[in-house]
């Protein structure tokens, strides 16, 4: 039972089985019901299950994150949001790991049978047998930045929203971010009428870095005051930092895509060669979740949005 949001980290380490999935929206809506908030459960596109605290219809703003937990075959996804040539390389190399180990069995198993037409085949099973895996294999039993950070932030600003704001805010957690940002379709899909124009806040892998870094979709680079409302919170905060990116190259794969005015939320390491990376997600290193970055950003985006249409008026 949570008391506390970062309870997660202990009592649902893994929300990846429907069975997992389940028992953790259980938990939430009674955690969310006790904070005063109306909770319900969206079934969505495939199975997706969205949890969803307040009303999604009347809010001004959405505050998003996604909780499935992603599968694990060893292998880092490293993003470099900044880098397009590292980014574009990375790419590269792990669809370059799924052939060399589609050519090895193939090659194996001709050597085997002596029948280069099965080994072709064998290859092409093979290349797409890992592919699955590394979308719906075993879960990444470590995931405490993707996306246990997100959840908790969310979870905790739910917790503190001033009850002026409450109703002008609706959280939502994603179902199948992983598997190709599903859920967060689904809902768009659901409340078109409302979200294309709602305000979207998507946090993700929040919970390792020094640089908190916003991406504003393109469409939301075009409003210009809703760039200067979202820039207000930029600023160092002791050894942290909070940025908007503003243009040039960015990329961050998540359900913020699926919003016009939607904004991903990360956190980041900085390299003197990549620039802003992440790089221990889905391994077993993904084990760093800072509470004070929790702090920060439920402090920040509390303020954005209880600022945001004034500034907007002000501009």
């Amino acid at each position: 039972m949570l008391n506390s949001p970062l309870d997660i980290l202990d009592q649902f380490p893994i929300r990846k089985s429907r069975k997992q999935k389940c028992a953790f929206a259980a938990d939430v809506q009674r955690y969310c019901t006790a904070q005063g908030y109306p909770c319900s459960i969206e079934k969505g596109t495939l199975g997706s299950r969205n949890i969803v605290i307040g009303n999604p219809d009347r809010a001004q703003y959405l505050v998003t994150a996604h909780y499935d937990t992603p599968a694990s075959i060893g292998l880092p996804n490293i993003i470099t949001p900044k880098n397009l040539w590292f980014y574009l390389l990375w790419q590269i190399f792990l669809v370059g790991i799924l052939l060399v180990l589609a050519f090895v069995t193939g090659a194996g198993m001709t050597l085997l049978t002596g029948d280069a037409s099965f080994a072709f085949i064998t290859s092409y099973l093979v290349y797409f047998l890992v592919l699955v895996l590394m979308l719906f294999g075993p879960a990444n039993r470590h995931n405490a930045n993707d996306n246990t950070s997100g959840v908790v932030t969310v979870l905790e600003m739910a917790r503190t929203m001033p009850e002026n704001l409450r109703s002008k805010v609706c959280f939502v957690l994603f179902d199948l971010e992983e598997a190709g940002l599903i859920g967060s379709a689904s809902f768009y899909k659901t409340h078109k009428k409302t979200a294309q124009n709602q305000l979207v806040l998507n946090l993700d892998c929040v919970g390792d870095g020094d640089e908190i870094v916003l991406f504003p979709t393109k469409k939301l680079k075009k409003d210009s005051k809703s760039m200067s409302a979202l820039d207000t919170i930029s600023g160092v905060y002791g050894g942290k930092s909070i940025s908007l990116h503003h243009k040039g190259f960015s990329v961050y794969p998540s359900d913020q895509r699926n919003f016009p005015k939607g904004v991903g939320i990360a956190a980041f390491r900085r390299n003197k060669v990549l620039g802003l990376y992440c790089s221990r997600i889905h391994t077993w290193r993904d084990r760093i979740l800072e509470q004070t970055n929790v702090n920060l950003l439920r402090a920040a985006l509390t303020t954005l949005i209880s600022n945001y249409n004034l500034h907007q008026e002000e501009t």
